[in-house]
């Protein structure tokens, strides 16, 4: 996963929006119509073979953001006819200047949003409250403030105005890379948030992060009805990755792995309806039985829906920046429209239609018949078309331990993977020379650097005994975030447009990354039938995906409509919800009804509406997959993340030459479907 702290104003503050409040309209009066003519004619007769489009949009894009504070109508006039380049050669060497700056700026703040978060993302000791209160502290919450005092905003917003998406997406198709990085400049400086609102949201965020980053299960503490314990003394597995990641390594273990993973499953409901006991979260100083809920064979007093409060600040941080954001009004308008540049409504009914396809109830019986038994409601996270399903884990562990005792063999040893999966010595020297392996508190996460001087960080779980496979997965995946970060800051044509057009681009190098685990333990899959095992992998993860994506919206949206709800109200609310997503596309696959276990992701709590990106990233990840099989890996990766952030179909068919698009995996699962069948 990607980090969020450092990207919360991407994501919520520096997108998409144009247009001014009410109350500073009333600020505003005397920035008017005629003032605006006036100004466009003045810098018209200064340079009067100006391209005047641009130049009207300029003006009225700087009109939009102008207050009383920032000077007079006449100052306003003279703003404009002093600082508009005239010509492509001045706009070009502007845009230039202004993109250094800016690197310098964005990649320097990024670097004090990594060194201030240390201590509550990396393995540093003991968590002081100081460690929090830094964390969510926000460096460059005035930047864009000082940057209107200054005028330098006014100079970016004049000279680049803001497209919106649905512009890029049509105007897009003709622009050059040159045209692209004036079109992201212009996404920089398109709205005015207080800065002390921008500060709130890393505070909150920061707090969500700590909150989650310590949310541990001590599972050699869990009993059953027996009183027996199920797993290792010195197990502890953070919520929810590891949980996750569990239950996926038990469906290779043919002795008790059914059973471990119902007891995992008991704890996620607990931690869903909040049930769960306090004192056992971070905790291994009780025996904690997750069916009658005892801990050390008494009752406990259950966590005080804190879950859900994590989700509410989060909301109301948000939303206080709504007035400021009156065409992207909502911070689910912002996420979607603005950074995922895909309409919330229109994700939602691709993700129905893949949802109701008839195919997954197909692929639901080959799974039962590969289990030898029903579906369980965990089920959603079956792992066994992979080829890794058949190997146990404590084979895995000990080659991982073995191999990666510290983050260090690992970041030693990224060249070797980059060799191994096709990359030249010399570009997998390049991109391991600018990648550093930490020690996570977490579950881990790539953290891209924001100018080129800087390096990526891959962040990993690695216990004393060393890596253990569930840690050298999750950092396989990030991996692949970090080989995108640094294509895409290093090799896109310029600046402005580096990174890629949403998050969910990245996540489909994680998940190509993270699909060749074995390959890079060079462990060879032989199976005849793996490319039609990976397509239903991919189909059956996308199933469970969207189905939590579907939740974490729905989740959002009735948060808009409740504004005022308590912690208590939410979490009946997400029960409801996860009930309902479950019946309507889940329960007619499993046959159960009434499943809340689609709400147990903790990226619901610390990081708002992520959930879809990764459902993108999978449909992307099998285009991606496919282009693949009649074209060189590594040289394609290259070139396609090298593209930089065009807008999501027209990535695709730069790409690959194809939208985005459901139907190739549906059609894929159809045909594996049957072939498996057979």
């Amino acid at each position: 996963m990607k980090q969020f702290m450092f990207l919360i104003a991407a994501l919520f503050l520096f997108v998409n929006c144009n247009n001014t409040t009410n109350s500073e309209k009333k600020e505003q009066k005397s920035v008017t119509e005629t003032h605006i003519g006036n100004a466009i004619e003045k810098t018209i007769e200064k340079f009067p073979e100006t391209d005047r489009n641009l130049l009207k949009r300029g003006v009225n894009h700087v009109a939009s953001l102008w207050r009383a504070e920032d000077g007079s109508p006449e100052d306003f006039i003279e703003f404009c006819a002093n600082n508009f380049s005239g010509n492509n050669k001045k706009r070009e060497l502007v845009f230039n200047k202004l993109s250094a700056y800016y690197e310098s700026l964005f990649g320097h703040f990024n670097k004090i949003s990594l060194d201030l978060q240390a201590n509550v993302h990396l393995q540093t000791g003991e968590l002081h409250s100081i460690d929090h209160m830094f964390a969510g502290y926000s460096a460059g919450a005035h930047m864009k403030n000082d940057f209107y005092a200054n005028k330098i905003a006014f100079v970016t917003a004049l000279n680049f105005p803001y497209y919106s998406t649905e512009e890029k997406n049509e105007l897009g198709k003709e622009w050059t890379a040159l045209e692209w990085g004036y079109a992201r400049m212009g996404d920089v400086f398109s709205s005015r948030v207080p800065s002390e609102l921008i500060q709130e949201t890393a505070r909150v965020s920061a707090e969500s992060d700590a909150y989650i980053a310590e949310y541990n299960i001590y599972m050699g503490k869990l009993v059953n009805d027996k009183s027996k314990h199920l797993f290792p003394k010195d197990m502890v597995l953070l919520s929810h990755w590891n949980l996750r990641d569990e239950i996926k390594a038990n469906y290779a273990n043919k002795t008790n792995g059914l059973e471990k993973q119902e007891m995992i499953y008991q704890v996620m409901q607990r931690i869903i309806d909040q049930s769960i006991p306090e004192k056992v979260i971070n905790s291994g100083d009780y025996e904690w039985n997750p069916y009658n809920n005892q801990v050390n064979q008494e009752d406990a007093a259950p966590e005080p829906d804190a879950r859900y409060q994590q989700i509410l600040n989060n909301f109301n941080a948000f939303k206080a920046i709504d007035a400021y954001q009156p065409v992207l009004n909502t911070a689910i308008k912002r996420s979607f429209s603005g950074n995922m540049q895909i309409p919330q409504e229109e994700v939602e009914a691709i993700f129905h239609e893949f949802l109701s396809s008839t195919h997954l109830k197909d692929a639901g019986k080959i799974i039962e018949k590969r289990l030898g038994r029903d579906l369980k409601p965990w089920d959603i996270w079956y792992d066994g078309f992979k080829a890794r399903s058949s190997i146990s884990e404590e084979k895995l562990d000990a080659i991982t331990q073995k191999k990666y005792p510290n983050a260090q063999a690992m970041e030693d040893d990224l060249a070797n993977m980059l060799l191994t999966l096709g990359f030249t010595k010399e570009k997998a020297n390049f991109l391991a020379s600018k990648i550093v392996v930490d020690p996570a508190r977490g579950s881990g996460h790539a953290w891209g650097a924001s100018m080129k001087s800087e390096n990526a960080h891959l962040r990993t779980r690695i216990p004393e005994s060393g890596m253990n496979y569930k840690g050298y997965n999750i950092a396989v995946h990030e991996f692949g975030h970090n080989v995108e970060q640094t294509i895409s800051l290093h090799d896109v044509p310029n600046y402005m447009i580096n990174g890629v057009p949403n998050t969910a681009f990245t996540e489909a190098l994680a998940f190509i990354f993270q699909q060749r685990d074995l390959l890079l333990l060079n462990m060879k899959d032989n199976n005849p039938d793996k490319e039609y095992l990976k397509t239903l992998d991919i189909f059956w993860s996308l199933f469970e995906i969207m189905g939590v994506s579907m939740v974490d919206m729905k989740m959002w949206k009735w948060m808009y409509e409740n504004p005022n709800c308590t912690a208590s109200e939410l979490k009946n609310a997400v029960l409801t919800i996860s009930k309902e997503v479950w019946n309507q596309y889940f329960a007619p696959v499993y046959g159960l009804k009434d499943q809340t276990i689609l709400a147990v992701y903790s990226h619901m709590i610390n990081a708002p509406m992520y959930l879809p990106n990764y459902a993108f990233g999978h449909l992307i990840h099998f285009q991606l997959e496919e282009h693949f099989k009649t074209n060189p890996f590594a040289a394609e990766v290259g070139r396609m993340f090298a593209l930089g952030q065009l807008t999501p179909n027209e990535w695709m068919m730069e790409a690959v030459g194809t939208p985005l698009s459901n139907e190739p995996i549906i059609n894929a699962a159809q045909e594996a479907i049957k072939h498996l069948n057979q």
